[in-house]
């Protein structure tokens, strides 16, 4: 097996000579010429690996709907959608109304503001665990404050994750994501409840929250069963722990978030992403017996932040989450199993061994008969990186890893033209493997 040190984000490129490789530079020109200039000023030219891949990354210029357009002037069909954060497209026009009119009203103030309120107001609404929530600014700043909340409720210290899960770039969580327990982070393996369970009969006197996504993202897409949810959740209360909920990429799957497809009520919810409308953002949810630490009146967690709640971030996230409707997710998840069967068909017709994993609007594609326990630890690298490379050739883009993630905009006619363009790709793969 190859161990990715990237966090599941496949960086290695095919041979100098190779002909996909070849056209993909050909095409990428002013792309390379920007990283070139990136690198001079940024640490290997970036500010965010999941964005990072060889020989280059690209570079865009715009995006609007279904479409990203780089510096060379190519198109591109979104297929991942920032990893999964603009679940409506891009410059979807009622976000931008939304956001340009906060624009013209000021775009920050150390006061409180309308819009925090309509989108807390959106969120209590929908998830049935959540009474009250605290905004961050990104999915990491949630998670470390559902930390805070959790060791400042019970007095303990340490964490308990899924072995591959991702929480955010804190390091206590970052040790989990690659599967190594850290000074204070115990693992676990993701749908087994006997080792959770064995986990916190041995240290549960030590940990203060486990912490589950219902659904691996950067893992490679993998849903828990219902029981893995609801016992690992009996035993973290057996032991004196907070159960946290990821649902900062989930929520997109259901309007109360996948802990209503699972009913499931979590101690507190960590979100993102899509509660955003393409801006930073992240947020804590909980009980109002939990989230009364921050209460000025008998104050326990101090906690600011001179963007949480931005009023701009917070109008735009108000449209998105009230334009994220069941209707919508079902005509997503639909959308979604089409590309999967397409998917599969398309990589069998190109005598390459394939397997998919899927839930509601998200997939993981895989070159290999079974997919592995995670996408940060697979045997298919190179053979990914390769298709990575054709698929953005012709016009393609999807998560160097083979995650792809549908927005509310896409349509039959645009998975249609999906599949043609990876089919196309998958010409050049199958072609380039026999050299």
């Amino acid at each position: 097996m190859v161990s990715q040190l990237t966090s599941g984000f496949n960086t290695q490129a095919a041979p100098i000579a190779s002909p996909i490789l070849k056209t993909y530079r050909a095409r990428t020109r002013k792309s390379a010429a920007l990283f070139e200039a990136a690198q001079r000023v940024m640490p290997g030219g970036n500010s965010r690996q999941a964005s990072f891949w060889t020989p280059h990354p690209l570079a865009i210029e715009r995006a609007e709907g279904v479409h990203l357009f780089d510096v060379d002037g190519r198109r591109y069909l979104d297929m991942i959608n920032n990893y999964t954060s603009m679940v409506h497209g891009h410059a979807y026009p009622p976000i931008v109304a939304a956001a340009e009119r906060q624009i013209r009203r000021g775009t920050g103030w150390a006061a409180g503001n309308r819009m925090q309120n309509r989108l807390a107001e959106q969120i209590v609404a929908r998830i049935s665990s959540v009474d009250q929530v605290r905004f961050t600014n990104s999915g990491t700043e949630a998670g470390a404050l559902a930390f805070t909340i959790a060791r400042k409720i019970t007095g303990r210290r340490k964490l308990l994750m899924a072995r591959y899960g991702y929480h955010g770039s804190l390091m206590e969580f970052e040790t989990g994501s690659f599967g190594h327990e850290g000074p204070i982070t115990y693992l676990a393996a993701f749908n087994d409840l006997a080792n959770f369970k064995a986990v916190l009969a041995k240290h549960g006197n030590e940990i203060a929250a486990v912490f589950l996504e219902p659904v691996l993202g950067s893992g490679g897409v993998i849903p828990a069963t219902p029981e893995f949810l609801k016992g690992v959740k009996a035993a973290a209360h057996k032991a004196g722990a907070l159960f946290i909920l990821d649902e900062v990429l989930s929520f997109r799957f259901a309007t109360g978030g996948c802990q209503e497809h699972f009913d499931i009520k979590p101690d507190l919810t960590m979100l993102g992403k899509a509660i955003g409308g393409g801006f930073p953002v992240g947020a804590v949810g909980g009980a109002a017996e939990f989230m009364k630490v921050f209460d000025p009146a008998d104050l326990k967690v101090f906690h600011t932040g001179t963007y949480n709640a931005n009023p701009v971030t917070m109008a735009a996230g108000d449209v998105a989450v009230r334009e994220l409707t069941g209707e919508r997710i079902a005509v997503m998840h639909g959308l979604a199993e089409k590309l999967k069967d397409g998917l599969i068909r398309a990589v069998k017709k190109a005598g390459l061994p394939v397997s998919v994993n899927h839930f509601g609007s998200c997939l993981n594609l895989y070159f290999s008969a079974a997919a592995p326990e995670s996408s940060i630890v697979r045997e298919d690298t190179k053979i990914m990186g390769m298709f990575h490379h054709a698929a953005l050739n012709h016009g393609l883009f999807l998560a160097p890893r083979g995650m792809m993630a549908l927005s509310t905009v896409m349509t039959d006619a645009h998975i249609d033209e999906a599949l043609e363009r990876a089919g196309a790709a998958l010409k050049d793969v199958a072609a380039e493997v026999q050299l």
